[in-house]
């Protein structure tokens, strides 16, 4: 760590009350409203609101199910290859093919790159600004910097690069044109920040770092999946990229995860430990109640049980009864969102008919619907994830853990907040890197046996249904397809910010966002950096959420670009 024993701090207090209104929530995808009432320093109410309507399962209607992914897929575009996997699968799924086991370990290595791609961005190009202070960094000691940075990994670390990184942030500072830093540039300093400045270097010199390494994480991607974003090789029944197993492109391929894996051990896990250490007071602040994951990286296809990251289900922060997870308890409430109705439907049996009120309506206030698990709020994504496997006793994910929390003097019960959201992205960062290279090595060993069939032989139902589950980097997403006469009949897409950013549900139970704000500490009400920390944790992604509507009518825009 930057410093062995480095000062217990702790939020500074405030006596504010009043309203506060985050409206556009940056560093994130997608248009995120969050609106927050404050009592003596301390949120005491959340409301968590998606500002734009999804409208992707009214496109799908009618069309082939084949074509599902290349819209689905175009949700987004940083998390792309999730969903076009997500509507493969459930049809997949619907059709019942069993994929050859060269497709589907092509499909566990550019799920792995994507991952290793997403938490890369995350920690340092939509989280770090939120604990990092870029003014101190202009005034650090290089020399000390480069001393610390040496002491916490075995990367050489030069004070003259430090010096140079503080050179090219004082020219953004004096041409007046901040770019990437504009909102977290805070004269005067900010009393929520508590790293020392030669640390806010060491940080900031990795932020833009960072911004060349993501792409090689992304090429790699692209080798298998032919472009990147909105990845081309996913079919029913397999995967289409033979070329990808040609000798050259598998050691380009190989060369690439190399430098990434270097860079998420030497720098990455590095970072965010030193970074950690100085805010363990926030592993009591942002926590959640209940889990869900769908598991991720299948060791059969078809076997959500076989998973690497297994499916389940955490309630009450019992890591002692991780529950299976069933399919059939998952519902999308609508009674606060701005949808028609109040039922509670499974999502093969899901509507979408929407219908606007108002911007500051506290009745129905967000485009997200509300997913519940056996009627309960759930958290997904990486804590979800991580929490299940090391309860699990994943022998990769439980060793991480444990080094985490014997690094930075803290127990399990402290992974139940916002630190434990952010040190979980980094913890499966580096598994999931480790993990790859048996991908890598079992894919090799049936190309050179010959097993090297990407794609199975089925037939279209005239009528079907089907579901693909998909633990994406933010979470559990699903996507769920009602086939008749060989049409997409009805398509509902579950993605992980509706589980995790949604709003309230038929009984009033607050979504895991808005429950993780509230007892959130505020220092400075007109900067509350606290908000952006714990909502950032959960890396929205509200486009996968949202569409686009006319508000005075509900009318579904169509769009002709000539």
């Amino acid at each position: 760590m930057a410093d062995s024993n480095p000062p217990v701090m702790t939020s500074p207090k405030s006596t504010f009350t009043g309203p506060i209104t985050v409206d556009p929530v940056t560093r994130i995808e997608g248009h995120l409203r969050v609106v927050v009432e404050v009592e003596n320093g301390k949120i005491k109410d959340a409301w968590s609101s998606s500002q734009l309507f999804r409208g992707l399962e009214i496109i799908l209607k009618g069309r082939d199910p084949r074509d599902a992914q290349h819209f689905t897929q175009r949700a987004c575009g940083v998390c792309t290859y999730v969903h076009a996997l997500a509507s493969t699968r459930c049809v997949d799924n619907a059709v019942g093919v069993e994929i050859p086991d060269s497709a589907r370990l092509i499909r566990n290595i550019v799920m792995g790159s994507q991952f290793l791609h997403d938490h890369i961005v995350h920690f340092y190009h939509l989280h770090a600004l939120d604990w990092v202070d870029v003014t101190s960094a202009l005034v650090a000691d290089a020399d000390k910097a480069a001393k610390i940075a040496n002491s916490i990994s075995g990367r050489k670390t030069n004070a003259d690069d430090l010096r140079a990184v503080q050179a090219k942030l004082k020219s953004f500072v004096d041409s007046g044109q901040l770019g990437i830093f504009t909102n977290a540039y805070f004269l005067g300093g900010h009393p929520a920040y508590y790293l020392p400045p030669e640390v806010n270097l060491i940080a900031t010199a990795h932020y833009l770092e960072a911004l060349h390494l993501q792409v090689k994480a992304a090429r790699a991607m692209a080798i298998f999946g032919a472009k990147n974003p909105h990845t081309q090789f996913t079919v029913v029944g397999g995967v289409t990229c033979y070329e990808a197993l040609q000798k050259e492109r598998m050691a380009e391929f190989v060369a690439l995860w190399k430098e990434t894996k270097k860079f998420v051990n030497e720098v990455y896990i590095p970072d965010l430990l030193a970074v950690a250490s100085y805010y363990k007071d926030w592993g009591a602040i942002g926590g959640t109640t209940n889990f869900i994951g769908f598991g991720e990286f299948p060791e059969k296809e078809n076997d959500l049980e076989s998973r690497f990251f297994q499916p389940g289900v955490i309630m009450k922060r019992d890591l002692a009864a991780v529950a299976k997870m069933d399919p059939d308890k998952i519902a999308e409430h609508v009674r606060h969102s701005w949808y028609k109705g109040d039922a509670a439907l499974h999502p093969y049996k899901g509507v979408t008919d929407p219908e606007y009120t108002k911007l500051d309506d506290k009745d129905r206030y967000s485009w997200m619907k509300a997913p519940r698990y056996d009627g309960e709020s759930m958290e997904t994504g990486p804590l979800a994830r991580v929490l299940i496997a090391y309860a699990k006793g994943q022998k990769q994910t439980k060793k991480m853990v444990g080094a985490v929390l014997k690094k930075l003097d803290i127990k399990p019960e402290h992974l139940f907040s916002t630190l434990g959201r952010t040190a979980a992205r980094g913890i499966e960062t580096a598994v999931i890197a480790e993990k790859m290279e048996d991908w890598i090595d079992s894919l090799a060993s049936n190309v050179k046996k010959k097993k090297d069939d990407l794609v199975a032989k089925w037939e279209m139902p005239k009528s079907a249904k089907g579901v693909g589950f998909v633990d994406a980097p933010r979470g559990a997403l699903s996507h769920w397809i009602n086939i008749e006469d060989k049409k997409i009949a009805n398509f509902q897409l579950v993605v992980p910010s509706t589980w995790s950013l949604g709003p309230r549900d038929a009984k009033g139970k607050l979504g895991p966002l808005e429950e993780a704000l509230i007892g959130t500490p505020i220092a400075d009400p007109k900067r509350p950096v606290e908000i952006l920390r714990t909502i950032h944790s959960f890396d929205p992604c509200i486009a996968c959420g949202v569409h686009v509507i006319e508000p005075n009518s509900n009318e579904v825009l169509s769009f002709k670009v000539l």
